[in-house]
C-alpha cells in the first residue's frame, strides 16, 4: 500500500484534527485519509442518516474521540471542541440535501449557517488557536444560469434555501474573521472551500444521482431524473478532499490570521457534463444496472447550469484535478459493484477504499501535483 504520510509536506503527521460531519460521506473519506497521513482524528456529528453508509466500514479505532451530537446544540458542541485540543478543524457537518431544504428550510438554515457560527464562536470562547477549514458548496454563488464558471470573488447568493444557507455560511465565516479571528492572536487562520458536485463510493443520501442509481439497481426499479439536461461540475470525492487537505496544509504551514482564504475545488471543463451524460457513462461501466426516466415535474428550483473555475487553487495551492470524468465515474461505479455485486464485507471494503486513496495519490504523483511530496 502507498505510504502517504509524506503527502502535503508531511504536515499532518502528529497533528490533532477535529472533523465535524465525520459520519457522513465526505467526512468518512477525509477521516480515513487523515489517518493515512499520520494525524490523530476526532469527530463530532449526528449518527449516520442512512441505513447503508460509509461510516459502517471504517475501523473502530480510527477516531481518538467520536462525539455524537448536533452542531446546533451549542453547549455540547463547544465542550467537544474544547476537549479536542485540535490543531486544525475541518467543518463538514451540514444539511446537504436540496430536497430536504424545501421540506424543512429552518432546519437547513440553522444547521448550515448557525452551526458554522456555533463552531467559530466556540473556538473564540475557548481561545483555541486551531486552523479552520469551513467546507461550503459550489452552490454558494448567486447563479444567473449563464453557465459561466464561477470565481471566488463572484457574488454569493441563492434562490433556494439550501444554496442561500451555504452562502450564509460563507458570510458567517467572513464576519467572524473580520470581527474576531483577524484581530486576536490567540485564534487561528480561517478558510473556506467550495467543491463541485461530488460523487464516489459510500454516498447513500437521498435525492442524489449516484445513490439513487445504486438503490434502483438494488431494488430493480428505474432511476428517476429531475432534470436530465442540467449540467454540473462532476468530480470524485478524493478531488474535493485533496483540496481541503491542501488548503489545511496551507493554513498550518503559513498561519496568516489577517487573510481569509477561499478556494474553488472544481474539475476541468471536460467534466462539466449533463445529468444524462453521467447516467449513460455509469451504464457503460455497469451495463443493465437500471433503467432511467424523467420525473413528470421538476420539483426544485435548481439552476440548470453550474460550473467552477479552480484556477486560484492551482496557482496558490498547487492543486489540480487528477481524475477525468470517465475515470471518476469508473472508480465510483467500481466501489459500489465491489460492495453490492461482489458482496464484500466491511473489512474488504475498507481495504478497497484505502486502495482508491493510494491509487489517486499515485496518479497525482504522475501528474506532478505538488501536494504529493
Amino acid at each position: 500500500m502507498e505510504n502517504l504520510v509524506k503527502s502535503f509536506g508531511g504536515i499532518y503527521a502528529g497533528k490533532r484534527v477535529l472533523l465535524t460531519g465525520h459520519t457522513g460521506f465526505k467526512g468518512g473519506w477525509l477521516a480515513l485519509w487523515l489517518r493515512e497521513l499520520g494525524a490523530t482524528v476526532s469527530g463530532y456529528s449526528l449518527p449516520p442518516q442512512w441505513e447503508l453508509n460509509l461510516y459502517q466500514i471504517l475501523p473502530a479505532g480510527l477516531f481518538e474521540s467520536s462525539w455524537e451530537g448536533d452542531i446546533c446544540d451549542r453547549e455540547a458542541f463547544a465542550e467537544a471542541i474544547r476537549q479536542s485540543r485540535a490543531d486544525i478543524v475541518f467543518h463538514l457537518a451540514a444539511q446537504p440535501i436540496v430536497g430536504a431544504s424545501y421540506r424543512d428550510p429552518l432546519e437547513t438554515f440553522a444547521t448550515n449557517a448557525m452551526g458554522t457560527a456555533h463552531l467559530l464562536e466556540s473556538l473564540r470562547e475557548a481561545r483555541l488557536s486551531a486552523a479552520v477549514v469551513v467546507v461550503t458548496s459550489d452552490k454558494c454563488y448567486r447563479n444567473d444560469d449563464s453557465g459561466r464558471a464561477f470565481i471566488e470573488s463572484d457574488p454569493l447568493g441563492g434562490n433556494d434555501v439550501y444554496s442561500m444557507s451555504k452562502a450564509a455560511a460563507e458570510l458567517v465565516t467572513a464576519s467572524w474573521h473580520a470581527s474576531f479571528f483577524s484581530k486576536d492572536e490567540s485564534l487561528g487562520p480561517l478558510a473556506t472551500g467550495r467543491a463541485g458536485n461530488v460523487i464516489g463510493g459510500g454516498d447513500y443520501a437521498e435525492d442524489r444521482i449516484v445513490p439513487d442509481a445504486v438503490r434502483a439497481h438494488l431494488g430493480g426499479g428505474s432511476l428517476l431524473l429531475r432534470n436530465p439536461s442540467a449540467t454540473r461540475p462532476w468530480q470524485h470525492v478524493l478531488e474535493s478532499v485533496s483540496g481541503y487537505l491542501a488548503l489545511g496544509a496551507r493554513l498550518l504551514g503559513n498561519p496568516d490570521r489577517k487573510t481569509l482564504l477561499n478556494f474553488n475545488f472544481g474539475p476541468n471543463h471536460e467534466a462539466v457534463r449533463s445529468v444524462r451524460d453521467l447516467v449513460e457513462t455509469w451504464l457503460e461501466e455497469w451495463p443493465d444496472a437500471f433503467g432511467y426516466e424523467k420525473t413528470p415535474e421538476h420539483p426544485y428550483g435548481e439552476a440548470a447550469r453550474l460550473s467552477l473555475d479552480p484556477a486560484k487553487a492551482r496557482e496558490e495551492l498547487g492543486w489540480i484535478p487528477v481524475w477525468d470524468f470517465a475515470r471518476t465515474v469508473r472508480e465510483t461505479a467500481s466501489w459500489y459493484r465491489e460492495r453490492h455485486d461482489a458482496e464484500k464485507d466491511a473489512s474488504a471494503m475498507l481495504e478497497f477504499t484505502r486502495g482508491q486513496i493510494a491509487a489517486y495519490t499515485r496518479d497525482a504523483r504522475k501528474a506532478g501535483v505538488s501536494w504529493v511530496s
